[in-house]
């Protein structure tokens, strides 16, 4: 029996299903979670989804069914099956992780690289270039129908994960899946339109006044981007309409890799990493207590903007 099938085989036997994804869910991370939970409850199990806090859907995911969400407070202290979903590390779960540690069994689906395998049952694929890819395949195995709410989801995971399939993560059996998806009622336009095209006005006003401080270091091939609350404040939107700004930061030609640095507070700082393809940003995350990909990742930093640059640009340069 494979790792998929004794996946399956534990879902399928388990008499309810907790779910949980990493903080701050992308769309991979949500997406996939909601995929498997929506599916099992069709199938007439009890399932609670959630993730760590601050619990709350990023704006442009909020067109996702969310019905089988609740707050990590609400989430069973000691759930009989537990599955975590797109997650590297258990500590990326928040405060679901001493529960993940309660769980009579913890299923893992994955495909981060940076993922060296927890919980009872890993299901663990790095060569998948999305999460959502190997939940289809724990469906397919458990025979549960995919239907058009599910295919949303999971579609919205794999063009998320795959920056509408522009990475180097993206294969043909991505396209296959994908297309699979649509075909069972995923609808590619209204996807891009809700993460990709949708923003209230002031992030236009917050996005010009942050990229006019936009720095180039030109000796590490890395374009760098400060945002703060202020810049928030000014322009009346919040941190969740802002998720967009590191497409925007990355496009300079002269940078293999982007960094976006959202000064949550004082001492916190949120960075967003993407790479080109000749800096490995998910290794470097991961240095800074992060995790991700080699072309995408992030970590949040415990000090000043000024202190994780110089120490992104420390990392970049010893590898250089």
């Amino acid at each position: 029996m494979n790792e998929v099938e004794t996946a399956a085989k534990a879902i399928r036997e388990a008499e309810s299903l907790a779910l949980a994804c990493h903080v701050g869910p992308d769309g991979d991370a949500l997406g996939s979670m909601l995929g498997l939970g929506i599916a099992a409850a069709n199938a007439g199990m009890k399932v609670q989804a959630s993730f760590g806090s601050p619990f709350v859907v990023p704006d442009n995911l909020a067109f996702l069914p969310t019905d089988i969400l609740v707050a990590p407070g609400d989430f069973p202290d000691r759930p009989g099956t537990m599955v975590v979903l797109d997650v590297g590390s258990p500590d990326r779960l928040g405060e679901l992780a001493p529960k993940a540690g309660q769980a009579g069994t913890l299923i893992v689906i994955d495909h981060h690289v940076t993922n060296t395998g927890f919980g009872d049952i890993s299901l663990i694929d790095p060569a998948a270039a999305a999460t959502a890819e190997i939940v289809l395949r724990v469906l397919d195995v458990l025979g549960w129908p995919v239907t058009p709410e599910i295919a949303t989801c999971l579609h919205t995971a794999i063009v998320t994960d795959t920056g509408r399939f522009q990475y180097a993560n993206t294969t043909p059996a991505t396209f296959a899946t994908a297309a699979r998806l649509v075909e069972a009622g995923a609808r590619p336009p209204e996807i891009s339109r809700h993460v990709y095209e949708e923003a209230p006005f002031g992030y236009l006003k917050a996005a010009a006044s942050t990229l006019a401080r936009a720095e180039l270091h030109e000796d590490l091939g890395l374009v760098t981007c400060v945002i703060t609350a202020e810049d928030l404040t000014s322009a009346g939107i919040d941190w969740g309409d802002m998720d967009n700004l590191i497409d925007l930061v990355r496009m300079a030609e002269e940078a293999d890799s982007a960094a976006v640095l959202k000064v949550l507070e004082a001492d916190r700082v949120k960075v967003s990493l993407r790479s080109r393809g000749g800096t490995d940003v998910g290794s470097l995350a991961a240095a800074l207590g992060g995790g991700g990909h080699r072309l995408a990742a992030g970590f949040t930093y415990t000090g000043t903007a000024e202190q994780a640059l110089a120490e992104i640009r420390a990392l970049i340069g010893r590898h250089r």
